[in-house]
């Protein structure tokens, strides 16, 4: 996880740097300039209206008793990819368009409950969790019964 997060805060602003330099020298730099704000203004008016519409689910699917799973990840995707929006570089912006769009919302969802399932079992497996080991026989124990001997 380390190694994750110092290519996220070192690597990618290196990438970014080296991206708007090409960029610039393709089409000029005022031009890039003013790609790179008119992309922070416009994911700036998407993430107002989909975090409005993210939160309006998030509110309906509490108030009628639902398990908000969906909103929440909608939410936080919502969340995630305005900072990146906002962020500028374009590198940043494909995948903050990525994560706010609502019609790749969905293919971002289920690639994040992959990613959760994923480091989920993987930490089960370290033995962070639990983890029941082969020919353990479980059985439940009532208050007052004897303790199960051998451990």
């Amino acid at each position: 996880m380390p190694l994750i997060l110092f290519a996220l805060f070192v690597g990618l602003p290196i990438v970014e740097i080296y991206i708007i330099i090409q960029v610039g020298q393709q089409i000029g730099a005022i031009p890039t300039l003013v790609l790179l704000i008119v992309e922070s203004l416009l994911g700036g008016w998407l993430v107002k209206r989909e975090g409005r519409r993210a939160w309006e689910s998030l509110r309906t699917a509490v108030t009628t008793g639902h398990l908000p799973t969906r909103e929440l990840s909608d939410a936080a995707l919502v969340l995630v990819g305005g900072t990146l929006l906002l962020t500028p570089g374009f590198v940043s912006d494909v995948f903050g368009f990525f994560f706010v769009l609502p019609f790749t919302r969905p293919l971002a969802r289920r690639l994040l409950a992959g990613l959760v399932a994923r480091r989920a079992g993987t930490r089960m497996t370290r033995g962070r969790g639990y983890s029941p080991r082969r020919g353990d026989v479980h059985q439940i124990h009532r208050p007052g019964d004897e303790p199960p001997s051998g451990r």
